[in-house]
């Protein structure tokens, strides 16, 4: 037998030539699925256990292979042309005599003629019959944003009613398959309930494992069933084998290299020179916007205005073609109709550019995907990375740079925000102006025609102006890249991602049980999360993360505590702890003491701490001091309830002293707080914000969604 290790599963062994002469002949007939026999041999190569079985061609052959297989036995027609054999009738089980056995061979072959009477029928494989235990369903597909992927979830009815399956990105490791079979919701069903024996997940999670070796090995594997796999403690066995074959998928999105990327990048962010292609005296046009934004926000490059019917623009000698501006350009800002793009950018190409801007519309989301084409060929031939179009354009504060047409924006900080939409780029931008958020970017990416998100990741995840990334899309042109991107940059800071669109609508409709679960939003929920990735919501969530993520520290351990001023804030901020995926710490009997000698006899230690609603500030100053020196405290929750012995006011600054001093001291463990009461809790909630404590008025459940954000990100990135 050939063999060779391969995948993640080090140490296994595959007959891979044994595949490779299976896939060979299907490709040579014109065939785009394996037969039942086949898709046999290609498990036995893998390791994948299924039942014994033979190829009966006669009704008097079936009799004696299924004597010899032991009855009861299950039949099924095999034929090249028949891919689903139920809907052709062409399976039946629970066969317990030999006269059975001819007379089922003799209607699953009048079946399968009378379905498709061109039908090649090949025979009729007889299967040792496996019942019992638990029925689930294993597979692969191949996805059109994150390529190969594979599935974990209930069989039978269940998977098509409850759809409680899991999804990770092929290849994966034997303990990301146990992950993800521990992923279903129906996960303690595995296990065993109510007396019912569980089913060995070690076994399953090896199934699933290999099956991911299979299709990382063979990408012509298009999709593949395991369905049923029955399952109980003693193994896992696959009763049916479904494998879809394409010998000429699409052709991958183009990669480049990470230091190719980076590059790039740089001078996209950190220009010596910028060039405004169509640069405009005339106030109201986009021109116009964006070097007025550039050179009164401060950019401290060269600026060169391409405008050829004025001798000067804003200030700045304009020059008729970018061909004539003297020295390098590294961005171009394009601010002319889309018809003239594609000129244009011959010129800055041949000029060096590095980056052209592109600001106009009127490209592939107006059904010019031909313009938009010829101009990305141009881009390709020049070497010269395009940002757009049908963009606002993008900031970076640390160059003080608003290559624009809408506002300026300079309040420099540690989030980097990018949207494909220019809506809710400017909600983005609105917002965080509203809420003083410090930014190192806002960019808008469009039509991607082809810089992209793992472009931006690959960037920001390196750039020391930047802490946190978060991103809105509706797409990702390279599922696989960006996620590459991304399980280099969570270890070092958060990335947030607000997915638009999580309908199956336009999902690509699939021929297998697999390739139909797979065209659902969940997909990207697992393998974003997969990837370490926060994922918001809504859009509130994406920017309240993006602003409030690099404020927290990261927490070292599980347990939090709330301290409160109102009983009932106690109640929804213990039920959003849970709700987030966190767990009050169950408080030991020395610091509950230590908790109750600064609380009234009323109050309520335990978690949360009530301290009721008339305490003064050293109650609250003294519990939360206790809460930051305790080692065993990871993360405080506060409450507050807006009295007149305890202004706003000074509960904030009482907290910012409190949090400063155990900082100042090495002390440094999330703090978010809840604020109640009237308008003057806004600027206390700010106030705190401002000075390191994430804090929300009228709300128990955002801070805690906050902090819940933070420790899975803190849970992806290893640092719990």
């Amino acid at each position: 037998m050939a063999t060779q290790t391969t995948g993640p599963a080090t140490g296994r062994t595959y007959d891979r030539e044994a595949v490779r002469t299976l896939l060979d002949r299907a490709r040579s007939a014109g065939r785009d699925s394996l037969t039942a026999p086949e898709g046999k041999a290609i498990a036995d190569a893998y390791g994948i256990p299924v039942p014994g079985e033979a190829l009966a061609t006669s009704a008097d052959e079936a009799v004696s292979l299924a004597v010899e297989l032991g009855l009861p036995v299950v039949a099924k027609i095999v034929s090249p042309d028949i891919l689903h054999k139920t809907e052709a009738g062409g399976v039946e089980v629970g066969i317990a005599t030999p006269e059975a056995a001819a007379d089922a061979y003799r209607r699953i072959v009048a079946n399968a003629r009378a379905y498709n009477a061109d039908a090649e029928i090949v025979g009729v494989q007889l299967q040792q019959q496996v019942t019992g235990g638990h029925e689930v369903i294993i597979g692969a597909t191949t996805d059109p944003t994150f390529g190969k992927i594979v599935v974990f979830g209930l069989g039978g009815v269940l998977v098509e009613v409850l759809k409680d399956v899991t999804f990770r990105m092929a290849p994966i490791t034997p303990e990301e398959a146990r992950a993800q079979v521990e992923d279903i919701r129906a996960v303690e069903v595995l296990r065993g309930v109510r007396g019912a024996a569980g089913a060995d997940l070690d076994r399953l999670a090896d199934v699933l494992s290999r099956l991911s070796d299979l299709v990382t090995d063979f990408p012509e594997i298009a999709e593949a069933d395991l369905n049923p796999v029955f399952a109980d403690a003693s193994g896992a066995v696959a009763a049916d084998l479904r494998f879809v074959l394409d010998f000429d998928p699409p052709a991958p999105p183009k990669r480049f290299e990470r230091a190719e990327i980076l590059t790039a990048m740089e001078r996209v962010f950190k220009p010596r020179s910028i060039a405004i292609i169509g640069a405009s005296n005339e106030a109201g046009k986009i021109g116009h916007s964006v070097i007025k934004n550039i050179v009164d926000g401060g950019y401290a490059g060269a600026v060169h205005p391409v405008n050829p019917k004025a001798p000067e623009v804003y200030g700045h000698k304009a020059y008729a073609s970018i061909s004539d501006v003297p020295g390098d350009v590294d961005v171009a800002v394009f601010a002319i109709p889309a018809k003239f793009v594609a000129s244009a950018l011959e010129e800055a190409g041949a000029k060096g550019v590095a980056a052209a801007i592109l600001i106009p519309s009127g490209f592939a989301e107006t059904g010019e995907q031909e313009l938009q084409d010829e101009v990305l060929a141009i881009a390709r031939r020049h070497g010269v990375r395009l940002l757009g179009p049908n963009i606002y354009g993008y900031y970076y504060t640390p160059e003080k740079l608003s290559a624009t047409f809408c506002t300026p924006y300079d309040v420099a900080g540690g989030t980097a925000l990018t949207s494909q939409s220019g809506g809710i780029g400017m909600a983005i931008l609105g917002y965080s102006r509203s809420t003083r958020t410090g930014v190192s970017a806002i960019v808008g990416v469009g039509n991607k025609a082809d810089i992209d998100e793992d472009d931006l990741l690959t960037f920001f995840g390196q750039d020391d102006n930047t802490n946190a990334i978060a991103m809105h899309l509706e797409d990702l042109k390279d599922g696989r890249a960006f996620v590459e991107a991304a399980r280099e940059v969570v270890p070092k800071k958060p990335v947030v991602v607000l997915k638009a669109g999580r309908t199956s609508a336009g999902a690509r409709a699939a021929g297998s049980h697999t390739g139909a679960l797979a065209g659902d939003d969940k997909v990207y929920d697992d393998i974003l999360r997969q990837a370490g990735v926060v994922r918001a919501p809504g859009l509130n969530e994406l920017l309240e993360f993006g602003r409030a993520l690099p404020v927290l520290p990261t927490p070292k351990g599980e347990n939090i505590v709330i301290i409160t001023g109102a009983g009932g804030s106690g109640v929804l901020l213990s039920d959003a702890v849970i709700d987030n995926g966190m767990s009050l710490y169950e408080i030991p009997p020395d610091l509950d003491a230590s908790f109750r000698a600064f609380i009234p006899p009323f109050g309520a230690a335990g978690n949360p701490v009530d301290i009721t609603g008339g305490e003064p500030p050293s109650t609250y100053e003294n519990t939360i001091r206790l809460g930051l020196d305790d080692d065993n405290v990871h993360a405080l929750i506060l409450g507050y309830w807006h009295t007149i012995v305890t202004p706003p006011m000074v509960f904030a600054k009482l907290v910012a002293n409190v949090v400063g001093e155990a900082r100042a001291r090495g002390i440094d463990k999330p703090v978010v707080a809840s604020l109640s009461g009237d308008t003057e809790v806004e600027e206390a909630a700010q106030y705190l914000f401002e000075h390191g404590v994430v804090a929300y008025p009228y709300t128990t459940e955002k801070p805690v969604q906050v902090l819940g954000a933070k420790y899975r990100w803190a849970r992806s990135a290893g640092l719990l």
